[in-house]
Protein backbone atom coordinates (compact mmCIF):
# COMPACT_ATOMS: atom_id res chain seq x y z
CA UNK A 1 0.00 0.00 0.00
CA UNK A 2 2.61 2.62 1.07
CA UNK A 3 5.11 0.85 -1.70
CA UNK A 4 4.11 3.31 -4.44
CA UNK A 5 4.72 6.36 -3.07
CA UNK A 6 8.25 4.97 -1.49
CA UNK A 7 9.23 3.94 -4.98
CA UNK A 8 8.37 7.28 -6.33
CA UNK A 9 10.05 9.49 -3.36
CA UNK A 10 13.18 7.29 -3.63
CA UNK A 11 13.45 8.09 -7.13
CA UNK A 12 13.24 11.56 -6.67
CA UNK A 13 16.11 11.19 -4.37
CA UNK A 14 17.99 9.44 -6.86
CA UNK A 15 16.92 12.14 -9.87
CA UNK A 16 18.16 15.24 -6.95
CA UNK A 17 21.26 13.23 -6.11
CA UNK A 18 21.96 12.80 -10.40
CA UNK A 19 21.30 16.38 -10.71
CA UNK A 20 23.01 17.75 -8.21
CA UNK A 21 26.33 15.43 -9.28
CA UNK A 22 25.92 16.91 -12.71
CA UNK A 23 26.48 20.42 -11.24
CA UNK A 24 28.78 19.81 -9.64
CA UNK A 25 31.10 17.91 -12.26
CA UNK A 26 30.03 20.96 -14.73
CA UNK A 27 31.50 23.98 -11.98
CA UNK A 28 34.70 21.56 -12.19
CA UNK A 29 35.12 21.49 -15.54
CA UNK A 30 34.32 25.51 -15.62
CA UNK A 31 37.28 28.12 -15.23
CA UNK A 32 34.60 29.97 -12.96
CA UNK A 33 33.51 27.13 -10.55
CA UNK A 34 29.62 27.34 -11.31
CA UNK A 35 27.63 24.99 -12.34
CA UNK A 36 24.52 25.12 -14.50
CA UNK A 37 22.25 25.49 -11.11
CA UNK A 38 22.97 29.56 -10.23
CA UNK A 39 23.22 28.48 -6.44
CA UNK A 40 26.39 28.59 -4.18
CA UNK A 41 27.38 25.13 -2.90
CA UNK A 42 25.76 24.91 0.72
CA UNK A 43 22.86 26.54 -1.10
CA UNK A 44 22.87 23.69 -3.65
CA UNK A 45 23.36 21.19 -1.03
CA UNK A 46 20.64 22.06 1.19
CA UNK A 47 17.91 22.47 -1.85
CA UNK A 48 19.81 18.96 -3.52
CA UNK A 49 21.55 17.03 -0.97
CA UNK A 50 19.43 17.01 2.13
CA UNK A 51 16.11 15.99 0.75
CA UNK A 52 18.36 12.91 -1.27
CA UNK A 53 19.50 12.11 2.04
CA UNK A 54 16.10 12.01 3.72
CA UNK A 55 13.78 10.72 1.07
CA UNK A 56 15.36 7.08 0.70
CA UNK A 57 15.27 6.81 5.21
CA UNK A 58 11.76 8.13 4.50
CA UNK A 59 10.87 5.88 1.89
CA UNK A 60 12.07 2.59 4.09
CA UNK A 61 10.45 3.38 6.73
CA UNK A 62 6.80 4.00 5.36
CA UNK A 63 7.31 0.72 3.23
CA UNK A 64 8.70 -1.53 5.64
CA UNK A 65 5.76 -3.93 5.95
CA UNK A 66 5.96 -3.73 2.17
CA UNK A 67 8.51 -6.46 0.36
CA UNK A 68 10.11 -4.52 -2.69
CA UNK A 69 13.33 -5.54 -4.04
CA UNK A 70 13.51 -3.04 -6.49
CA UNK A 71 12.84 -0.39 -3.87
CA UNK A 72 16.06 -1.93 -1.51
CA UNK A 73 18.44 -1.37 -5.11
CA UNK A 74 16.77 1.81 -5.65
CA UNK A 75 17.57 2.97 -1.56
CA UNK A 76 21.04 1.33 -2.26
CA UNK A 77 22.23 3.52 -5.33
CA UNK A 78 20.73 6.46 -3.65
CA UNK A 79 23.45 4.85 -0.95
CA UNK A 80 26.55 4.85 -3.82
CA UNK A 81 25.72 7.94 -5.42
CA UNK A 82 26.10 9.76 -1.53
CA UNK A 83 28.96 7.82 -0.73
CA UNK A 84 30.29 8.67 -4.18
CA UNK A 85 29.63 12.13 -4.04
CA UNK A 86 31.70 12.48 -0.47
CA UNK A 87 34.83 10.41 -1.86
CA UNK A 88 34.44 13.15 -4.47
CA UNK A 89 34.55 16.02 -1.95
CA UNK A 90 37.31 14.37 -0.26
CA UNK A 91 39.59 13.88 -3.64
CA UNK A 92 39.30 17.50 -4.94
CA UNK A 93 39.81 18.72 -1.32
CA UNK A 94 42.22 21.98 -1.92
CA UNK A 95 44.01 21.42 1.50
CA UNK A 96 45.43 25.21 1.48
CA UNK A 97 42.19 26.61 0.79
CA UNK A 98 40.73 24.45 3.69
CA UNK A 99 43.82 25.65 5.91
CA UNK A 100 43.15 29.47 5.07
CA UNK A 101 39.53 29.53 5.73
CA UNK A 102 39.79 26.92 9.29
CA UNK A 103 37.63 24.54 7.02
CA UNK A 104 37.77 20.25 7.83
CA UNK A 105 36.57 19.01 4.89
CA UNK A 106 37.10 15.07 6.27
CA UNK A 107 35.45 15.73 9.50
CA UNK A 108 32.76 17.75 7.32
CA UNK A 109 32.07 14.49 4.52
CA UNK A 110 32.19 12.06 7.44
CA UNK A 111 28.89 12.37 8.69
CA UNK A 112 27.53 12.53 4.50
CA UNK A 113 29.56 8.97 4.10
CA UNK A 114 27.86 7.71 7.54
CA UNK A 115 24.41 8.49 6.38
CA UNK A 116 25.30 6.80 2.41
CA UNK A 117 25.92 3.59 4.38
CA UNK A 118 22.89 3.78 6.86
CA UNK A 119 21.05 4.12 3.44
CA UNK A 120 23.19 1.27 1.80
CA UNK A 121 22.27 -1.01 4.61
CA UNK A 122 18.73 0.06 4.64
CA UNK A 123 18.84 -0.73 1.12
CA UNK A 124 20.38 -4.67 1.62
CA UNK A 125 17.66 -5.04 5.18
CA UNK A 126 14.76 -4.23 2.68
CA UNK A 127 16.62 -6.77 -0.35
CA UNK A 128 16.54 -9.08 2.83
CA UNK A 129 13.01 -9.19 3.67
CA UNK A 130 11.95 -9.32 0.29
Amino acid sequence: MALTPALIITGIAIILLTIYGIDVAVSFSNDNGEGFIPLDHKTRGMGLGLPALILPIIAYFISRKDPSKILGIMIIVAGILIIIGGVVVIGNADPMEAAESGRNVLSETIPLLVAGLIQTGLGILKIKKS
